[in-house]
């Protein structure tokens, strides 16, 4: 079996289910966590019989429950030996809105999920990796943490304060030899733009920030993609 492991939040749709399955193409051991119980089982039935060499680890979790996150990691780390190598923090919801017209329970749902998923999960990790002397986070942003636009409301918002995490743990985790890269995609073909009437071409496709994932790992040890910023060919969406 591989020695080398990876989580992937938010795993078994869109951006976290294409990086799940380019680095399982890698060599990786993988473990990935989601809402649903059977999207899940289905997945890591799929990627034992596609890749039989390496070792999958699923468990239903919640990530706005701080509860159900330590119960994943304290069960995936007895799993994995306590070596995790790769952290994809993917998971993350969109809901459109104003921030004077919306809900006022949307600022906090979207920053349980897209902001303090990434904290509870990054913590215990980041200080196996730095007992290690290696390893490598990734913080899935979005364009929305760079620039606000009109209906982003909190989402833009929570994205911003990602980025703003990832900028902090990147100048904590230099000097462990641990990298830190926060990728920020534009309009890309997932769960938030379901059912929208566009031609297949005018978004990006989930292996395209894969690809960028898996290219990270391929560079030097002592060259770190801070960020990477990918958009659709035509930059509109």
């Amino acid at each position: 079996m591989s020695n080398l492991f990876a989580l992937v939040t938010g795993g078994t749709k869109g951006l976290g289910k294409s990086i799940i399955y380019a680095l399982s193409e890698k060599g990786y051991n993988v473990a990935f966590c989601s809402r649903s119980l059977q999207d899940g089982i289905d997945l890591k039935s799929n990627l034992e019989m596609e890749f039989p060499k390496l070792k999958f680890y699923f468990k239903k979790c919640d990530v706005t429950s701080k509860t159900e996150i330590d119960e994943f990691l304290t069960a995936l780390f007895k799993d994995f030996n306590n070596k995790i190598d790769i952290l994809v923090n993917n998971a993350g919801v969109f809901l459109p809105g104003n921030v004077l017209d919306e809900e006022d329970s949307q600022l906090p749902f979207q920053i349980e999920t897209n902001l303090y998923s990434a904290y509870y999960f990054t913590k215990p990790i980041a200080k196996g990796m730095i007992a290690n002397k290696a390893g490598h986070i990734f913080n899935m942003c979005s364009v929305a943490s760079l620039k606000a636009y009109p209906n982003g409301g909190s989402y833009s918002i929570s994205k911003f304060a990602l980025h703003g995490f990832s900028k902090v743990l990147r100048e904590e985790l230099k000097p462990h030899n641990v990298k830190v890269t926060s990728i920020f995609p534009g309009a890309t073909w997932s769960d938030s733009w379901k059912g929208v009437d566009l031609p297949r071409e005018r978004l990006m496709e989930p292996e395209d920030i894969a690809k960028l994932v898996v290219c990270s790992l391929d560079l030097s040890p002592a060259a770190t993609l801070e960020d990477i910023i990918v958009r659709p060919q035509l930059g509109d969406l």
